[in-house]
């Protein structure tokens, strides 16, 4: 059902200790990206930063065109021996037919797949009062931590894995407390929890 009321969740993948990649931005740590979008119900828009989307960009655009082939990656090391699992080509099908929007002050061009680049967050406030199902905030840090402090988030969902970094690249950098009211928590067989927040 589309209606005006939609709401922007975001879905990402932290350790125990809060962060979302070592110092050198390894996350190999992370079995798969896909496992994000499963967290999300009823999606008609994608968000993600400007610093983010090139990677992303190009990493899901490889498997769409060759779903047999992992494209390589620094960060996921163990990941390029083995070919995409069900999930990592459903979410590149899914990608391929849903609009993105890019929040950049810097990106000229965006080559895959639908991609509109808006320059700043009140740009992205219009966008979430147009008629539409739900946005999800693919990420990053910096983005999700910008639309919490400016209201627009309304739910965070974060898969924590059981591992402890010690440092790296922390999810949150907000500029002023933020209270959540935690709607479900779901362990998995894995060791991982499920949180759902909401903000």
């Amino acid at each position: 059902m589309t209606t005006t009321n939609r709401k922007m969740i975001t879905a990402m993948q932290v350790s125990l200790d809060g962060f979302i990649a070592d110092l050198e931005y390894r996350t190999d740590w992370i079995h798969s990206w896909a496992d994000a979008i499963q967290l999300i119900d009823d999606v008609d828009m994608f968000l993600l930063g400007g610093k983010m989307y090139p990677e992303y960009g190009e990493y899901w655009g490889a498997i769409f065109r060759n779903p047999h082939s992992m494209p390589p990656m620094p960060e996921l090391p163990s990941q390029q021996h083995r070919a995409p699992t069900t999930s990592e080509v459903a979410y590149a099908q899914f990608a391929a037919k849903t609009p993105h929007v890019v929040l950049s002050t810097t990106l000229q061009i965006a080559s895959w797949p639908q991609v509109q680049i808006v320059r700043d967050i009140a740009e992205v406030e219009q966008l979430k009062n147009t008629p539409g199902k739900n946005i999800y905030v693919v990420g990053g840090a910096g983005l999700v931590s910008s639309l919490m402090d400016a209201g627009l988030l309304d739910e965070l969902r974060l898969i924590v894995h059981p591992i402890i970094l010690g440092s790296g690249v922390p999810l949150f950098k907000v500029a002023r407390p933020h209270s959540l009211q935690l709607v479900r928590a779901q362990p998995d067989e894995s060791g991982r929890v499920l949180l759902t927040y909401r903000v």
